[in-house]
């Protein structure tokens, strides 16, 4: 730390101090991530008691702990083998002392301390802590919001629920949230609808081709198409065997719901409602 300030280096010692100590509990625990995460907030509290900089520090466009951030990218294994490497809970606490601190972020602080956010919630994500990448990905949201970054943010935001999803137990209660993400990632991908229409259709008008009966094959098919959209009258379907009649009425229902999800997804991320 020979080209950093006192002040940076004798916090930053504090942080790397704090973060071996929980790198050990979290080795050591349990307990659920939920419960953790109270211990690490008990952590960055103690740093924030200790994060006293001077005035006038902002004399610069970089962050404080830059070497800290550095260092968790390619973090050295700890001698004591444990299974999140120490130097990046120590990143993390920095980032959290940096966002919650005394210290006002400007733009390009903002920029960077959100990048530094969302690439720890990438390495938590891959270490098996996904509660703790929640926080990062959602503190990353919170500074793109700031600087009004909003494909960003919808890129946070969809790696929060996914997060989420995996943090959730037993394992079959994250069905929910991954049909949930192949549909429509989470509402953040609307268009991804648009695919599973297309299924719908094409599934619709094979079981309407087998059991439609009399129909040419080419009014079937345009019957489909205009049933998705549009549900088809007493009249419509007064040629199709018994059998048919009630796959166009599902057709119209999986139609209207499927529509009405895509358009109030594609109004909420347009309008940002």
């Amino acid at each position: 730390m020979a080209d950093i300030a006192p002040w940076v280096a004798s916090i930053s010692t504090w942080i790397v101090r704090r973060a071996t100590d929980y790198a050990t509990t979290v080795d050591r625990a349990d307990q659920g991530e939920r419960a953790l995460l109270e211990i690490f907030d008990v952590h960055v509290q103690a740093v924030l008691a200790e994060y006293d900089p001077p005035n006038g520090r902002r004399y610069a466009g970089d962050l404080v702990f830059v070497h800290l951030y550095a260092a968790a990218r390619q973090p050295i294994a700890d001698e004591q083998g444990w299974r999140v490497p120490s130097a990046v809970f120590a990143a993390l606490l920095a980032a959290e002392a940096e966002f919650r601190g005394p210290l006002r972020l400007s733009a390009r602080q903002n920029t960077l301390l959100a990048e530094e956010y969302e690439r720890l919630g990438r390495q938590l994500s891959g270490l098996a802590m996904p509660s703790h990448a929640v926080l990062a990905y959602r503190r990353a949201a919170a500074l793109y919001r700031i600087i009004d970054d909003v494909d960003a943010e919808d890129r946070c935001g969809l790696h929060v629920a996914r997060a989420r999803t995996r943090a959730i137990s037993p394992r079959w209660r994250r069905l929910t949230g991954y049909f949930s993400d192949i549909l429509c990632g989470y509402g953040y991908r609307p268009f991804r609808m648009l695919g599973w229409v297309v299924v719908q259709l094409v599934v619709f008008t094979v079981l309407a081709l087998l059991f439609a009966g009399d129909p040419h094959w080419t009014e079937t098919i345009y019957m489909c198409a205009t049933s998705f959209l549009n549900p088809l009258g007493p009249g419509d379907t007064s040629n199709l065997r018994a059998a048919a009649r009630p796959l166009f009425v599902v057709e119209s229902w999986a139609g209207t719901v499927s529509m009405s999800v895509f358009f109030a997804l594609l109004v909420r991320k347009w309008f940002r409602l």
